[in-house]
């Protein structure tokens, strides 16, 4: 299929209008002209093309009537309006309706070139902005956080319920369990999901410089403030501010903070006017912050603003039953990434960090998944490659590891469970594109299939 652009014109004059459409075909772009503005109408169809060039002054159907029925038809259109007739008011009801530009008679060629490209540019960054924004919703949708524990899907549960809610939420858990994925996923399944999601450590930041990095700082307010500065607040308002590590607050910005959540406003440095902004605050930690309130070191009515609805992460080795999943999920990106085919971890390997503790969670599993595909030549993981990067379980007299044997099983069990569902489910219920993806064949899917109870409602 071509790439060229798809561009309409409409125009009674017909000497104008096939010189405007030999300018573009000359300029190697799809063009087609319409001398009756009411069959360029009829003949339009939303997706079959790019821009619209229309006069405003013609019979039966002018260029005003036009631009409205082809945006009900497709909204996204660029549309440049042609006159003779140019007023002010004119201009303003073409532009209330949706035209994108206006083009005034007589132009020159480059002229017509120059308002088509300029069109058809900021078009193009419209749609960009629309998948990248389409992509980053997709990426923090529920179904895209790995796993399939019973803790896990317990989380994910409670998240679901409570995205919605426009209420402050504590995420608890220890670091490198995903505090910050799940807050984005609150984010992006919210009522805010179409503004800004921005996010600081508070633990990264001296005093100082965290102050005026959350709330800001107007023009002299301290040596080197040259001019007003927007703080995280103000730049995240109508969308989401993620707190991470939000025990490290010190006690003026956490006083600051407190009026906020109570206002839904506060002071830039050195402003005396206060700010008010609509900003839903997430926040994380993996301190007890309870003790901390205790000891003195965290304001009680802040840690009750802040824990209006907590959320738990378990650590990696309380769900076991993710790490297969987790692992065929990093070995994949990291197949993406280098072009390279690893098929996952050997049953050796895989015992070994079914075993292993992960006392740094998801980011350490993940850390030596890179790791091992950097130096595996294999093609699977290999314990003599895995046990470079993580202690092994230990061996009893016969040679068996430490492993528990069910332990293994079920974990297995449930990742080839979950990875059916979803080959089956990306390929629409097709056996046999599901076999072809997996390097399977289709008796083994079927024999899969029949072995999990999988049922055709688990995947449609």
């Amino acid at each position: 299929m071509s790439d060229k652009k798809r561009i309409m014109v409409i125009d009674n004059e017909e000497g104008l209008c096939r010189m405007m459409e030999a300018v573009l075909l000359d300029n190697g772009y799809r063009t087609k002209s319409y001398l009756r503005s009411f069959e360029a109408v009829e003949e339009f169809e939303a997706g079959q093309w790019d821009l619209v060039v229309t006069d405003i002054k013609m019979p039966v159907m002018d260029g005003l009537e036009v631009l409205q029925r082809l945006k009900v038809k497709d909204p996204a259109i660029p549309v440049i309006m042609v006159t003779a007739y140019a007023t002010v008011e004119m201009s303003i009801q073409a532009l209330r309706r949706g035209a994108y530009d206006m083009l005034t008679k007589p132009f020159e060629p480059e002229e017509l070139l120059y308002r088509v490209k300029n069109a058809l540019k900021h078009n193009q960054l419209i749609v960009e902005n629309r998948e990248l924004r389409e992509e980053l919703v997709g990426k923090f949708r529920f179904d895209n956080i790995i796993g399939a524990s019973d803790s896990l899907k317990a989380v994910l549960e409670r998240v679901e319920k409570i995205a919605i809610r426009d209420t402050s939420v504590l995420i608890t858990g220890e670091s490198g369990t995903g505090k910050e994925l799940i807050a984005q996923a609150i984010h992006y399944n919210s009522l805010r999901k179409e503004n800004k999601f921005m996010a600081i450590n508070c633990g990264a930041l001296p005093e100082s410089l965290l102050e005026s990095e959350l709330f800001g700082y107007k023009k002299g307010a301290f040596t080197g403030a040259k001019e007003n500065r927007q703080g995280l607040l103000e730049a995240a308002d109508g969308g989401t501010l993620f707190l991470d590590e939000v025990g490290n607050l010190p006690m003026n910005v956490q006083k600051t903070l407190l009026r906020f959540l109570q206002e839904q406003e506060f002071h830039r440095i050195g402003d005396t006017t206060p700010t008010k902004v609509d900003v839903r605050i997430l926040s994380a930690t993996n301190s007890d912050l309870k003790q901390a309130v205790k000891n003195g070191g965290f304001r009680e009515d802040l840690y009750y603003r802040l824990n209006v609805v907590n959320i738990h992460l378990p650590p990696l080795r309380e769900r076991k039953a993710d790490i297969p999943l987790l692992a065929t999920h990093f070995i994949a990106l990291q197949n993406k990434k280098f072009d390279t085919s690893i098929k996952g971890l050997s049953p050796e390997a895989m015992e070994a960090v079914l075993s292993y503790d992960w006392l740094g969670n998801i980011r350490q599993l993940k850390n030596v998944i890179e790791a091992c595909l950097a130096m595996e030549t294999d093609e699977y993981i290999g314990l003599p490659i895995i046990s470079q990067f993580i202690e092994l379980p230990s061996t009893h007299e016969n040679g068996q590891t430490s492993l528990d044997e069910g332990e293994y099983n079920r974990a297995l069990s449930r990742f080839e469970t979950d990875y059916l569902k979803g080959l089956l489910r990306k390929n629409c219920g097709n056996i046999e594109a599901a076999a072809r993806e997996a390097g399977m064949n289709m008796a083994t899917i079927y024999r899969k299939i029949k072995k999990y109870n999988i049922k055709k409602e688990d995947y449609s």
